[in-house]
């Protein structure tokens, strides 16, 4: 391959979708298992989750002013104005005193549990009885006091102790007091019927239905702690289905439907009633208002008549002239206007003087109707107030003075305190000229009165007296009747479209079918992960393509996988797949010989990066392969630092290379035949403390000299050229170099030294072997190196070879190298 072709280690690494997905399809099994793990724990999951459940309600809002309470013509206890009825009910709904009335209305300061499968179920609504706490006392706080129910009417209560000190509450004051507990298991047997009372709890246990058997059954009751159970409603779901509509949706969640339902259905009820309440409590108090003005003007009209009929009887004038009853109709005009502007003068002062008072503001000021005034500008501004203070009294209860909306409302009412204040200035101002004007009018029509005889005067003035107080009388009469019609007329506010109920709602929570997606998901997705993270960090040579892209050496052969014990697997399996793996691999070096036309004493080097890749198995096979070809071979033992070849052999290794080239033993001496036919191997001999020096003696060139007269091979085993230099200083006496890369084992960037020196000319005739090959995936790297590198064709048990399956306790020894 071209140099300028060739890819740089660190290229390697990028991500090929082709190559993962071969991987990915290598480890199938792990993703068959972790799946099935995945599914398996999503089952246990939805099995062991706490079921939950979610009811919801809808009701609506009317935010409209009862027609009868019209203020330009009659009563008006809703002020008008803009409203956040909605918005106002929403926070009701979720404040703490409200929560607290529907606490305390159900009871659900009390637990009632039965044991489950896998925990203690909730089971109110279900319980065949009823317990009720003795409000004077203290109860036991957040500890399952058990009820085990006996024949002839009688239960069992016990309760384990497993910590030094408990909590007692008194579930009406909510006051609480600590306990210690005196024995390590409590267990009484009392009468269903009597009070069931202990140092610790004091309640009453009636059965719903006093003819059933309880007898073998068992509960667990439980008392809460008040505050607490309370803060857990406040957090329900309350919106608007749509903005900006009176549709409002509460929704809750939780294990027990009918529990749910009960508390969204009570809520809305204990709502609907306060709603109710209020509205009547306002109404009853204008009436009230109205009903004691009405009293005293009838003493004050009755008085008035009784004056007037003594007066006519006494002086003998039943009526006045026609100049008097003249006279008499414009002062009456006068009389009503200058009393209808000074109440309006008087109301204005009250409101201007309750405005300036206070900064929270209710419903409690009489309408202005009342007084008969109808000024929009008054009904809106007030109306204004109510609603800001109602929002901010609602939301006081459940926020802090810093919330957003909540300093956006005080905002809101001081600016509209400060335009009604400075509007009822403006009217006071009108009113009190208005009134100015009226009494000089009424003063020069009260002048012409000294133009009457003086009887006539004095009746004329009975007269004025009735008139106005008579006339007050039946207005107070129609707005009294008006007020007690507005009241019995009273409908709430809320209506309810539909009620929490249970109508068979699957739980939302466990979600069955999501958590074997999660399951499925987690079971591809974590072996993906492991792939690509192990294969991201994988820095080893995995295939021949990997060594052609790298290096410019060529790749001379694929040597098997050895799955038997013995190294000396040409000779001793002749039929097996390595065999002729090496068989292959003879050929090829044949090859190379012939090409370079070296046709006898060829001398093959067999080398690697570092020990454990397999040169030495190489070498030896090698040899043998040549000897069974029928050529005279020699083996080498020249890996004089960690000698293991003579191991194979089960020889001895005091003798050998070493004594031979250091002048102690002849070559004779040294030879040792083999049990392969045709093949002799010097052993490394003992280890010298200088093996380099030895090598590079003029000994070492008289061997092989002497060798290649005798021998038609020699291969030589040496040390790994990636640790020191003896193998390169041998490699000027070699035909051929092979050097041994072994999958999975020999790092991308080992074998870059010796390449370097092959494209700087320093070293030539070298070929890499790939050692140990498996084919790690029908589908992927490595099928078909059989026909290219030799190794492979015998694979299809066609009889030319056995088939080498190795045992799985064969396999198991080999994966952790026992």
């Amino acid at each position: 391959m071209n140099p300028k072709n060739k890819i740089d280690i660190n290229e390697l690494n990028t991500f090929d979708v082709k190559e993962y997905f071969f991987k990915i399809v290598d480890h199938w099994k792990l993703f068959v298992v972790t799946i099935l793990l995945g599914l398996i724990i999503a089952n246990i999951v939805n099995r062991v989750s706490q079921k939950t459940y979610s009811l919801n309600s809808i009701i609506t809002v009317k935010d409209e002013q009862n027609p009868l309470f019209n203020s330009s013509t009659n009563i008006a206890f809703n002020w008008g104005g803009p409203s956040d009825k909605v918005e106002t009910i929403m926070t009701i709904l979720k404040s703490r005193t409200h929560n607290e009335k529907v606490v305390k209305e159900l009871k659900y300061y009390i637990d009632y549990f039965e044991k489950g499968d896998y925990r203690k179920e909730d089971v109110y609504g279900r319980t065949p009885f009823s317990v009720t706490p003795d409000t004077s006392a203290f109860q036991l706080r957040g500890t399952f006091i058990k009820l085990d129910f006996l024949k002839n009417n009688k239960v069992e209560v016990s309760v384990d102790f497993d910590e030094d000190e408990y909590k007692l509450v008194n579930v009406k004051t909510n006051k609480t007091k600590d306990y210690i507990p005196k024995e390590e298991n409590y267990k009484r047997i009392f009468q269903i019927g009597e009070t069931i009372e202990s140092p610790f709890f004091k309640f009453y246990l009636e059965k719903k239905d006093l003819l059933a058997d309880l007898s073998g059954k068992t509960y667990f009751v439980r008392f809460n702690n008040f505050n607490s159970v309370v803060k857990k409603y406040t957090n329900i779901d309350v919106s608007t289905l749509k903005k900006g509509t009176s549709l409002i949706e509460l929704k809750l969640d939780g294990p027990n439907k009918k529990k749910i339902e009960d508390y969204i259905n009570t809520t809305v009820k204990i709502l609907d009633k306060d709603q109710r309440e209020q509205k009547i409590k306002y109404a009853v108090k204008t009436k009230q208002y109205i009903d004691t003005l009405f009293k005293v003007e009838a003493g004050n009209l009755q008085d008035i008549e009784l004056e007037m009929g003594s007066y006519k009887k006494s002086e003998n004038i039943y009526d006045l002239s026609v100049e008097g009853n003249s006279l008499l109709e414009e002062l009456r005009t006068l009389d009503t206007e200058i009393q209808n502007t000074e109440n309006k003068y008087d109301y204005y002062s009250n409101l201007d003087a309750y405005i300036r008072s206070r900064d929270q503001y209710d419903e409690n000021i009489p309408a202005p109707a009342l007084v008969n005034i109808d000024d929009p500008n008054i009904s809106k501004s007030v109306g204004t107030l109510i609603t800001l203070s109602k929002q901010k009294q609602a939301l006081e209860l459940t926020v802090k003075s810093s919330y957003p909306p909540l300093k956006k409302i005080n905002e809101g009412i001081k600016v509209e305190r400060e335009v009604l204040l400075e509007h009822i200035k403006s009217l006071k101002q009108t009113t009190l000229d208005a009134l100015n004007n009226l009494k000089k009018q009424q003063a020069r029509a009260a002048s012409r009165l000294k133009t009457l005889p003086p009887k006539e005067q004095k009746l004329l003035n009975y007269q004025r007296k009735y008139t106005i107080s008579e006339a007050n009388y039946n207005y107070l009469k129609q707005k009294s009747y008006e007020a007690g019609t507005a009241i019995a007329a009273n409908v709430s506010d809320i209506k309810i479209l539909d009620k929490a109920k249970d109508i068979g709602q699957s739980p939302i929570k466990p979600k069955p079918a999501f958590n074997y997606l999660i399951g499925l998901m987690l079971g591809i997705i974590l072996p993906l992960l492991y792939v690509v993270v192990k294969e991201a960090l994988d820095n080893k040579i995995e295939t021949v393509e990997e060594i052609e892209k790298m290096y410019e050496i060529p790749v001379l052969g694929v040597l098997g996988r050895n799955n038997y014990e013995n190294r000396l697997v040409v000779f001793n399996k002749p039929n097996s797949t390595i065999a002729e793996s090496f068989r292959a691999l003879r050929s090829n070096i044949q090859f190379l010989f012939k090409r370079d036309n070296k046709k006898k004493n060829r001398t093959i080097v067999v080398t690697s990066s570092v020990s454990k890749e397999g040169k030495t198995m190489a070498a030896i096979n090698m040899a043998s392969v040549f000897a069974m070809g029928g050529k005279k071979t020699i083996l080498l033992g020249f890996d004089l630092r960690k000698p293991k070849m003579h191991e194979e052999f089960n020889y001895d290794n005091s003798i050998g290379l070493v004594n031979y080239l250091i002048g102690e033993k002849s070559l004779e001496e040294v030879i040792v035949s083999s049990p392969v036919e045709n093949m002799d191997f010097i052993p490394s001999g003992p280890v010298p403390p200088n093996p380099s020096e030895i090598i590079l003696g003029e000994a070492t060139e008289e061997l092989f000299k002497e060798l290649k007269e005798k021998y038609d091979y020699i291969v030589i085993d040496t040390p790994p050229v990636g640790l020191v230099a003896d193998a390169m200083e041998l490699f000027p006496f070699s035909d051929a170099i092979i050097y041994i890369i072994r999958q999975g084992y020999t790092e991308k960037n080992m074998p870059k030294m010796i390449d370097d020196k092959y494209k700087n000319g320093e070293v030539k005739n070298i070929s890499y072997v790939l050692n140990d090959f498996r084919i790690k995936s029908r589908y992927g790297y490595g099928y078909g190196y059989g026909y290219g590198y030799g190794y492979g064709y015998g694979k299809y048990g066609n009889g030319y070879h056995t088939n080498d399956k190795i045992s799985w306790l064969k396999k198991l020894k080999k994966r952790f190298n026992l």
